[in-house]
C-alpha cells in the first residue's frame, strides 16, 4: 500500500493515489443522478479531509469538472437536449464573471478561515434548494412534474426561435420561453460564485431556472452542464494567469490531483447516468441534502468557534 502513497507537491497533500478517484466516483455517482457534477461536494472533501486550503484548491477543483462532465454532455447533445441558445447565454454571461470570481479569491478570500464561512453559505443556499423539494407537498408536486414528463424523455428540443431579448423552443408538446438578459445577469453573478468556489456554477444555475424561469429539468441539465464545463475551462486558465503574478501564492491547480479526481468522476457520472431510473428521485435530493446542509453547518459553526 506504500507503493500506492503519493505526495501532491503542488497541494501538498499526502494520499493514495486510489483515494481520490474512489471519492469522486461515490460522489458524482449519486449527484449525477440529479443532473449536477459533484464538484461542491468535492470541494469541501478537499478543504477539511486532505488539508488542501490554498487558492489553487479552486482551480483544482474546475480540473475534475473539465475531466468529469463531457461523457454527460455528450449524452444530452445526442438524444438532442441541449437548448443551444440557452447554452450560448449561460456561456456568455458566465465567463466574465469566473474571471472576476478567481480574483476575489485570490485577493479577498485566501484565507482559509474566511473561505470556508464562503463555502458554508454557498452549500446552505444549495441544501434549502433540495430540502424544499424533498417536504411532503413541495415533493409530491415535483414527482407529479415529473411524471408527466417521463413519457416524453426520448423527445428531442424542438423548433427554437430567439432574439436579443427572447427564446422561445418546444419541448414535450409545449412551447417554452425565456428572457434572454435575465439569464446573462443571472449567468454573470452565478460565474463569479463559481470561480470563487470552483464548481462553475451549475449547481446553482440550474435550480433558478427551474423555479423563476420556468423551465422543463430536461432540457436545463444540459445546458448547465455544457457552461460548468466551459466556465470551468476558462477558470483554470484564469488561474494559471493569476499565478504569474502571484508567485508566492498556490494558484495554479495540481493537475495531478485534478485528473485522478476528473477519472473517477467521469466513471461515477456515467454508471449514475445507466443507474438514475432505479434509484427514486426523493431517496438522491435526501442523500445530496444531508450531505450539503451537514458540510454547510461544519463550516458556518467552525467559523465561529
Amino acid at each position: 500500500m506504500d507503493i500506492l502513497q503519493w505526495n501532491f507537491p503542488v497541494s501538498g497533500v499526502t494520499t493514495s493515489l486510489l483515494f481520490p478517484p474512489l471519492v469522486s466516483f461515490v460522489i458524482s455517482f449519486f449527484t449525477s443522478m440529479g443532473g449536477v457534477s459533484g464538484a461542491f461536494l468535492l470541494l469541501p472533501f478537499q478543504v477539511s479531509f486532505l488539508g488542501y486550503t490554498a487558492p489553487s484548491v479552486s482551480a483544482t477543483n474546475q480540473v475534475y469538472n473539465i475531466v468529469a462532465i463531457p461523457g454527460g454532455v455528450r449524452r444530452y447533445i445526442k438524444e438532442g437536449r441541449m437548448v443551444w441558445p440557452l447554452t450560448w447565454a449561460v456561456i456568455l454571461g458566465t465567463l466574465p464573471g469566473v474571471f472576476i470570481g478567481a480574483w476575489i479569491r485570490i485577493h479577498y478570500l485566501p484565507d482559509p478561515t474566511h473561505f470556508k464561512f464562503f463555502a458554508g453559505f454557498v452549500l446552505l443556499y444549495i441544501g434549502i434548494r433540495l430540502l424544499r423539494d424533498i417536504l411532503p407537498g413541495k415533493s409530491a408536486q415535483v414527482m407529479s412534474r415529473n411524471s408527466s414528463t417521463a413519457s416524453a424523455a426520448d423527445f428531442a428540443v424542438g423548433e427554437t426561435s430567439f432574439s436579443l431579448r427572447r427564446v422561445h423552443f418546444s419541448f414535450n408538446g409545449t412551447v417554452h420561453t425565456f428572457p434572454v438578459p435575465g439569464v446573462l445577469v443571472l449567468s454573470f453573478v452565478v460565474g463569479i460564485v463559481g470561480g470563487i468556489y470552483g464548481i462553475g456554477g451549475g449547481a446553482i444555475i440550474a435550480p433558478f431556472f427551474v423555479t423563476f424561469f420556468r423551465l422543463p429539468v430536461h432540457t436545463v441539465a444540459g445546458a448547465s452542464l455544457m457552461g460548468t464545463l466551459i466556465t470551468s475551462v476558462a477558470g483554470v486558465g484564469g488561474y494559471h494567469f493569476l499565478a504569474l503574478f502571484h508567485p508566492e501564492m498556490s494558484i495554479a491547480p495540481d493537475w495531478l490531483l485534478g485528473l485522478l479526481f476528473g477519472a473517477g468522476g467521469f466513471a461515477g457520472i456515467y454508471l449514475g447516468a445507466r443507474c438514475q431510473k432505479h434509484v427514486p428521485a426523493r431517496f438522491i435530493k435526501s442523500v445530496l441534502c444531508f450531505s450539503i446542509v451537514f458540510s454547510a453547518f461544519k463550516y458556518l459553526i467552525g467559523f465561529f468557534r
